[in-house]
């Protein structure tokens, strides 16, 4: 038996995705949503292979302000080489999966990963420049602030939320490299059976699975008392007995230093019901853990004294509620009473 052959179902697998490539030619690889009060709707910046899409004329016209550069095609050296990249590479795997062997694909492996690698060394590199190399003479300047967008997750930039993800090209180039190092994981001995890929790819697909539900993740995130900010009034959240926090189903946070923030927050009607997934309170008792809202029992009293008046308290257990409010002579109070 040749141990440096390749299974056919490796070499189909490989054959697939690089027909899958070529499809980063024609959809985004990249997105930067922008949200804020003013723009409820939200701005996107889509990067393709070769172009930028999305509202850029929007997004330029609000960066002149602070003194960001304006974003042109031309501008970007990456999109001349970077569909050329993306056809050798469509071609390196069909070609790996008609060759067959085993070291051919160990070096595509190398060259895809190290590519990866630089690539978003690259675009972090943009992101600094992009938001820190202001223009003095800017219209709006703040001492000491800088404007780099995340390179993937949620970042408060002012009153803009930035949430930064792979799109459609950027899943299938994440993809076929979960493959091919699946492809070499299993294909490391000649002994390898078929039912073993199987078990391996079953694995696998669990794993991306799990961090796609990640990356959309809608559950909460712990508060750091003394650092995080309050996104209504922008105050250092630093009371850890009062606090709220809304998820939406993207899995954007939105934290508050008060239950008045929360509550003057969805008035404003930056979200619709239909994108809020889960509302949290901060218990006033024991860990001071997050509580939903659904599932809490609250409090209001003048005698709380919370950050910005609200004076909205929230326990995880009715007995020490009831234990409160008898000591701070409080009322008992629903989440529909106080959301009306």
């Amino acid at each position: 038996m040749n141990t440096n052959r390749l299974t056919i179902t490796s070499r189909i697998l490989l054959f697939l995705c690089g027909i899958g490539l070529i499809a980063i030619l024609f959809v985004p690889m990249w997105r930067i949503e922008l949200d804020a009060p003013q723009y409820p709707e939200g701005l996107m910046l889509l990067i393709y292979a070769n172009k930028l899409g999305g509202n850029v004329d929007i997004i330029n016209g609000l960066n002149h302000y602070i003194g960001m550069k304006t974003l042109h095609d031309k501008d970007f050296v990456e999109f001349t080489v970077l569909p050329g990249i993306i056809i050798f590479f469509s071609v390196a795997f069909v070609l790996t999966a008609l060759v067959g062997k085993r070291k051919i694909m160990n070096i595509l492996f190398f060259l895809f990963i190290s590519f990866g690698v630089i690539a978003m060394i690259d675009f972090w590199k943009w992101e600094y420049q992009y938001g820190h190399d202001l223009n003095p003479d800017a219209a709006i300047k703040i001492p000491g602030m800088a404007y780099q967008p995340p390179l993937i997750g949620f970042k408060q930039l002012l009153n803009f939320g930035a949430y930064s993800v792979p799109d459609i090209g950027g899943w299938i180039f994440i993809v076929a490299g979960a493959v091919l190092l699946l492809l070499v994981i299993v294909e490391r001995k000649n002994h390898i059976r078929l039912h073993t890929i199987r078990k391996v790819a079953n694995l696998l697909l669990v794993f991306v699975f799990i961090g796609l539900i990640s990356s959309c993740s809608t559950g909460p995130d712990k508060i750091k008392f003394g650092k995080d900010n309050c996104y209504f009034c922008k105050m250092t959240i630093s009371d850890n007995r009062f606090g709220a926090e809304l998820v939406t189903k993207k899995g954007k946070v939105y934290k508050f230093d008060d239950g008045q923030c929360m509550l003057s927050f969805l008035s404003a009607q930056v979200l619709t019901n239909n994108e809020i997934s889960n509302i949290y309170f901060i218990d006033f008792n024991g860990e001071h853990s997050l509580i939903n809202v659904q599932k809490a029992f609250l409090l209001k009293s003048e005698l709380f004294k919370s950050p910005m008046g609200g004076n909205i308290a929230a326990f995880s257990v009715q007995d020490s509620m009831r234990e409160k409010a008898i000591q701070y002579k409080a009322i008992a109070v629903s989440w529909d009473q106080l959301n009306k």
